[in-house]
């Protein structure tokens, strides 16, 4: 069975919006893996003895950090960034879950009108 043209451009349409949503999900497990380490790498931080020599991320070198309280300012700031990452992807996850939600459904009562069931070749249901 041939395909309208539009329909076939929201079938398109619909596969990028699944590729997109797959992509930020994927960014968004990323992130919550680095804000993960950093908060593990805090707590180890707290059971090191006062004097540990410590080392802090400078481009792709570590250096000498002056105090622990450096190392604890670095790890708590890209703490609190990450959180804000994380929760904005999280959004971003959300809008396009709902968006292919809404498309799926949209294009599912589509293909019954045009007389095709989903699920015989299509990737809708």
């Amino acid at each position: 069975m041939a395909l309208p043209a539009k329909f076939q451009n929201d079938l398109k349409q619909f596969q990028r919006l699944q590729q997109d949503l797959s992509n930020v999900a994927q960014q968004r497990l990323q992130i919550d893996l680095k804000l993960r380490e950093t908060v593990h790498t805090l707590e180890e931080l707290k059971g090191l003895p006062a004097d540990a020599t410590l080392y802090r991320p400078v481009g792709g070198i570590l250096a000498k950090a002056k105090d622990r309280a450096e190392v604890e300012g670095i790890l708590s700031e890209e703490r609190e960034t990450l959180k804000v990452r994380v929760k904005a992807m999280e959004r971003q996850e959300n809008h396009l879950k709902e968006k292919y939600t809404s498309m799926q459904r949209e294009l599912s009562e589509a293909l019954q009108a045009a007389g095709a069931t989903p699920g015989t070749g299509s990737n809708l249901a």
